[in-house]
């Protein structure tokens, strides 16, 4: 695992027991991103042949939870050794792996569909390209990718570049949506749905989501 990595993995570490236990249940309440994962498990490649979701970045595994809810076979993948601790205690029935987006445990086109929620913020952007190559590579053809982040905010004097900010446990990035889905057209991935909102209670900034196809 590369240090900048390690280094991610590590802060999370430090912040796992509070950070399953203030973000419990949100996910539950976005409507936006809810209607994207029903999409996303629509994917021929989950629907018609069963394979796999991913829910990669899964921190203490809410999101993984929610995919198995939905009658798909899911696997959680985090590079916290502590996210996972915890994950593995409050969801024993699910499976969580240890690894990093830029050399996933998978082999070639082996899932139907992924989940990265907010997992892309903290890879350098230099790096992000590959990170999405990794992910078209685990996709079935026609499988989806459903990714969340920060969006970039032109009242902040935001451009066509990525951000850094500071966010509270390490290091991140917001993304204008639309730089990010193109990085997502060079991977082979076609986007078929986005959403964008205005930054909620005790958020500073928009939250996006891209959803995306595996083109053969």
């Amino acid at each position: 695992m590369a240090d900048g990595q390690a280094g991610v993995g590590r802060a999370y570490d430090a912040v796992a027991e509070l950070y399953a236990a203030m973000f419990a249940g949100e996910l539950a309440g976005r409507e936006d991103e809810l209607a994207l994962i029903g999409e996303l498990v629509a994917a021929p490649a989950v629907a018609g042949r069963g394979l796999p979701v991913g829910d990669l970045g899964c921190g203490p595994g809410e999101g993984t939870a929610l995919l198995s809810g939905l009658g798909v076979r899911a696997v959680g993948l985090d590079l916290s050794a502590g996210m996972l601790d915890r994950a593995r205690r409050a969801r024993p029935a699910e499976t969580f792996l240890r690894g990093s987006l830029l050399r996933l445990p998978f082999a070639d086109a082996s899932l139907g569909a992924v989940l990265a929620r907010y997992s892309l913020i903290h890879l350098p952007p230099a790096e992000v390209p590959h990170a999405l190559a990794e992910l078209r590579r685990v996709l079935a053809p026609g499988g989806r990718l459903l990714v969340g982040f920060f969006a970039a905010d032109p009242a902040l004097g935001d451009t066509d570049r990525p951000v850094p900010f500071d966010h509270k446990v390490t290091t991140a990035h917001r993304w204008p949506v639309d730089t990010l889905a193109a990085l997502m057209r060079a991977a082979g991935l076609s986007e078929t749905a986005r959403s964008v909102r205005r930054p909620g209670p005790g958020e500073r900034f928009p939250q996006a989501a891209v959803l995306a196809e595996a083109r053969p």
